[in-house]
């Protein structure tokens, strides 16, 4: 580990950071310096320049101009390793765990201690200090031997955090590490979080939501178009100031609404059930309006828009799509019937990461673009070009790989595929998870004009105050069961919330427990 100078305030100092890519600049000039012993939040839009300034830091990109010190120590440029070695360690929002291996082979894979410098593994040292840690930290055990696989996303992070633990790290990066965790596990995060603070240990925090930082954070830095525009205390700045700082403009309207004209049902279903699952759910959704389905995990809303879309199977119940009767019997017979869904995972399941994002916009509507067997290329790349400028998608072009394109401009790709598809019912699932607010606000807009075109939006989701902003109707399930609906103009979220926790909804003639 790098010694650290007698004077140095910071143990991270990035400054004037340049970084470009072809003609396009990433970074133009940004600084990032971080307190000793503190937690720092890191905070912008996709597409800010927020993973080209952590990529730099961890020796992946070199910057093209700039500065940087740990510790007080100049390094005219990082490699991989020497990070490392520097006592800087990274938790991914993606886990970057080999599936097949078991806990103790991740925690020491490529650091594995021997026997007296013999070629055998030292397996009750392994075992000892894995605990050590997840004692100290986590107050837990996990089983060496159990499969990586079978691990719950919670527990997967806990064995990323402690295999940087056992190298006794001076800084740790948190990249989103609350987006695939439910509130409880979210907690047990933080309160980690201080007690590492606490041992000494510099913390880098990077999420897009602003009630994290402002309840981790001794400072955070803003970044915008590459550069960093403000350093605050999260805990005395207002997060409207904040946000306004990332979008360089006012976003008072954080949920723009349009009046549209409510016509047919688009949609209809009547008593759905599947076992296990859920059971005599009925709804519709109209041409205009925009519908918002709220419900805990458990509570079978994930398991409801699977089957609306032909990936399960309802045991009983019928559905009508326009006016037609019949369950859609598969995701092809779905989009048959113009319907689209829009998943929460859109790395794994909304967009194809490999392709283009020219083919990826039009992957579910080729047809429109072919004559005779043949793709018509001016026609799909005008469509691609309009929908690009119309989400305001942030691309180095149309052929530009979907993979290189920040997470919220991969949810507009994913939005665009089924724009370019002109469908009938857009089925949302978690429409703005893990996105800036810039572009939650651009997604909403872009909801709005789908509803205001006349199509039917159905939208999961489980940030309540995004329901109740863009919905016109709320459905809560709770258990399986569709317990309210509410006006979306005349509820609060802790009315909502009451509902999906079962605090209000009776039960055998007794008052459900919240939980």
């Amino acid at each position: 580990m790098s010694p650290v100078t007698e004077n140095s305030k910071y143990a991270l100092s990035l400054r004037g950071l340049v970084k470009r890519f072809g003609g396009v600049e990433a970074l133009s000039g940004a600084t990032l310096e971080v307190e000793r012993g503190t937690v720092h939040g890191l905070i912008g839009q996709n597409g800010a320049g927020k993973s080209t300034l952590i990529k730099i830091l961890a020796g992946l990109y070199q910057p093209d101009e700039g500065v940087i010190e740990i510790n007080g120590i100049r390094h005219e440029r990082l490699t991989a390793r020497e990070v490392e070695k520097l006592g800087i360690h990274f938790i991914h929002q993606d886990r970057l765990l080999v599936p097949s291996f078991n806990v103790g082979e991740s925690l020491f894979l490529g650091r594995e201690p021997r026997l007296n410098r013999l070629p055998f593994l030292d397996r009750r040292s392994m075992r000892k200090r894995a605990q050590d840690i997840l004692d100290r930290y986590f107050n837990l055990r996990l089983p060496a031997n159990a499969l990586i696989s079978e691990l719950t996303t919670a527990q997967k992070q806990i064995v990323q955090i402690t295999r940087a633990l056992l190298d006794k790290p001076s800084i740790l990066v948190f990249d989103e590490p609350t987006a695939a965790l439910v509130r409880r596990e979210a907690d047990i995060l933080f309160d980690l979080i201080g007690r590492l603070r606490t041992d000494g240990i510099t913390i880098i925090y990077i999420s897009h939501y602003l009630n994290e930082i402002e309840a981790l954070c001794d400072r955070a830095t803003i970044l915008r178009n590459g550069r960093d525009v403000a350093s605050v205390d999260p805990r005395s700045t207002p997060a409207s100031k904040i946000a306004s700082l990332m979008v360089a403009r006012d976003i008072g309207e954080m949920f723009p609404k349009v009046a549209t004209t409510i016509g047919a049902p688009v949609l209809t279903a009547k008593k759905l059930s599947k076992a296990g699952k859920f059971r005599n759910v009925s709804l519709d959704v109209r041409q205009g309006e925009i519908v918002g389905l709220a419900g805990l995990l458990g509570s079978g809303a994930k398991d409801l828009v699977r089957v609306l879309f032909g990936l399960d199977t309802a045991d009983s119940g019928e559905i009508t799509i326009e006016g037609e009767q019949g369950r859609p019997r598969s995701p092809v017979a779905a989009v048959a019937k113009r319907l689209a869904l829009v998943p929460e995972d859109r790395r794994g399941d909304g967009v194809a990461l490999g392709l283009s994002v020219a083919e990826n916009t039009t992957l579910a509507s080729l047809k429109r673009f072919t004559r005779s067997g043949f793709l018509q290329r001016n026609a799909e790349h005008a469509e691609v070009d309009r929908l690009i400028e119309q989400l305001a998608i942030k691309t180095n072009g149309r052929f530009a790989p979907v993979r290189t394109l920040s997470g919220g401009n991969q949810q507009k790709v994913a939005l665009a595929k089924w724009l370019s598809r002109k469908s009938s019912l857009y089925i949302l699932d978690e429409p703005t998870v893990g996105v800036d607010i810039g572009s939650k606000v651009e997604i909403y807009n872009l909801i709005g004009k789908l509803a205001e075109r006349g199509a039917g939006i159905l939208v999961l989701s489980s940030d309540l105050s995004e329901l109740i902003g863009i919905t016109d109707r709320i459905l809560v399930l709770f258990r399986g069961s569709v317990v309210r609906e509410f006006r979306s103009s005349e509820t609060t979220p802790d009315d909502v919330l009451a509902e999906a926790t079962g605090a209000l909804t009776p039960h055998h003639g007794e008052e459900r427990h919240v939980g």
